[in-house]
């Protein structure tokens, strides 16, 4: 069997730093948005909800149309990096239209404006995010070295999220007492803010289009294949959903993604009102980062080889499910030893906890996406046809759906414990806070619990994947005795 191209260190640091562009629309989007239109803007907490859910329920409709063009798309750039490009300015200009929003708009403007916007910053990432996921399937060929690939992109996610939630808690959201408490409550710092992220996605973008170009001409040209029509693209979802092993992969990051819907929209609310923090206690989450996302980035390919992809997604997400839970639930049942908010031993606890979750995000993500990638090669040799992008959009159409409704839900949620609007910390009723600790703790975390019950059905591990790399390989070069052969080993 021939021996599989090998990446440079700089082509996979520059795949890995395009997720930066993802990390600063995300971590604005689920830490900042709900939380600025419902306490800032002053839309009802319901509406808020309602419009970032159809938003990203919208966007999520594009991703399998995403994914089904750009395995399509024939041009002497390949047929991803010409998406990227298109994506850097629409993503950029619509972002920061996001979060300026006209003053004195009435609760229905605000939803409009919200679902408006919200909807033109997914749509351009998606064009950006479902063409990226696909290029690193396409690029890396060897099992292991897939791990390590999607371990550079994690490590640059997590790295800028660090930066991300920095800069938030402890620069632009500083306390102002006696008239900004939360810090997250100042309407000025929303504008610069936005112009700064804006700026970091479109150099990311860039950065990741440079350092991967030279990998065009070894990538896979695109297959012949009947013209896309509205069913075709039900089709060929209907075609990668039949392997079990992308399916197990798919509930489990639908359920995950699921509670992160909800918790995201949480987030602030939690740390600010549940535990009683300052903005400026959570600026030490981005030294947290700091630490963690480097020793996750070391341990993706040593947990791959010592326990197999399966495992390296399920034992982390075990572990942050009871690290978020435990602290929880000890505040909601009113564990006499349990420090009271104002504590130093909240903060430290608070930390312990989130440096937990911080090691395992990552090796989650990067095992995950790796998976896929094992899937895309064993759904070729299913079906004579490789799928990257329709796999990575099914994928990506199941997390965004599950958040959109994640984060209407919880926005639901909010207006029925009456959580009210410019709340200050230390202000709102104790029943309205423990309900809010039992939704983003241990109600959610059911749908966590079923999540690892469908990892455990996936079956590529390292020996499986060496079978279909040689029947593979059989097939191209054999041509119908390698179909043959292909068939045998399926």
């Amino acid at each position: 069997m021939a021996e599989p191209r090998k990446l440079s260190v700089p082509t996979m640091a520059s795949f890995g730093i395009g997720e930066a562009a993802g990390a600063f629309m995300g971590t604005a989007w689920s830490v900042l948005l709900l939380f600025y239109y419902q306490q800032v803007v002053g839309v009802e907490a319901w509406l808020v909800g309602l419009a970032i859910g159809i938003s990203v329920a919208m966007d999520a409709v594009t991703d399998p149309l995403i994914g089904a063009w750009s395995d399509r798309i024939r041009t002497r750039w390949g047929r991803r990096h010409p998406m990227l490009l298109a994506a850097a300015l629409p993503l950029a200009i619509s972002f920061v239209l996001l979060f300026n929003p006209p003053r004195g708009m009435s609760d229905v403007e605000g939803f409009l404006w919200l679902m408006t916007f919200g909807m033109l910053v997914r749509a351009s990432f998606t064009f950006y995010n479902i063409p990226h996921l696909a290029l690193g399937a396409e690029m890396a060929h060897d099992y292991y070295q897939r791990s390590t690939l999607f371990a550079y992109s994690a490590f640059a996610y997590a790295m800028s999220v660090a930066v991300c939630y920095g800069l938030i808690t402890g620069y632009y959201f500083p306390t102002v007492e006696g008239l900004y408490d939360p810090g997250f409550l100042n309407p000025h710092s929303y504008r610069t803010m936005s112009l700064t992220f804006a700026t970091v996605m479109v150099t990311a973008i860039l950065l990741c289009v440079a350092g991967t170009r030279k990998e065009i001409p070894y990538l896979r040209k695109t297959q012949e294949r009947g013209q896309m029509r509205f069913w075709t693209l039900f089709t060929e979802i209907w075609e990668v959903l039949k392997n079990a092993s992308f399916r197990a992969v798919f509930f489990g990051l639908l359920l995950g993604s699921l509670v992160g819907g909800v918790e995201s929209a949480f987030s602030p609310f939690m740390g600010v009102h549940f535990w009683g923090l300052r903005t400026e206690d959570l600026f030490y989450l981005a030294f947290v980062g700091g630490f963690s996302f480097p020793v996750a980035f070391v341990l993706i390919p040593v947990l791959t080889r010592l326990l197999d992809k399966r495992m390296s997604v399920m034992l982390p997400l075990a572990a942050w499910i009871t690290a978020v839970n435990v602290p929880i639930c000890l505040r909601l049942a009113d564990v006499s030893w349990f420090p009271e908010n104002g504590s130093p031993w909240v903060l430290g606890i608070f930390i312990a906890a989130s440096t937990v979750g911080a090691l395992c995000a990552p090796i989650i993500g990067a095992s995950a996406n790796s998976m896929l990638a094992d899937v895309a090669d064993e759904h070729e040799l299913d079906t004579g046809i490789r799928r990257e992008g329709v796999l990575y959009s099914v994928r990506a159409f199941s997390q965004k759906a599950t958040q959109a409704f994640g984060t209407v839900f919880g926005g639901i949620l909010l207006s029925a414990i009456d959580f009210p609007e410019f709340a200050t910390r230390g202000e709102v009723p104790a029943e309205t806070i423990w309900n809010l600790g039992f939704i983003a703790g241990p109600a959610t975390s059911i749908f966590s619990l079923l999540a690892l019950g469908f990892y455990l059905r996936y079956r590529i591990n390292h020996r499986r994947h060496t079978e279909i790399v040689a029947a593979l390989e059989a097939r191209r070069s054999e041509g119908p005795a390698g179909k043959a052969l292909a068939g045998d080993a399926s």
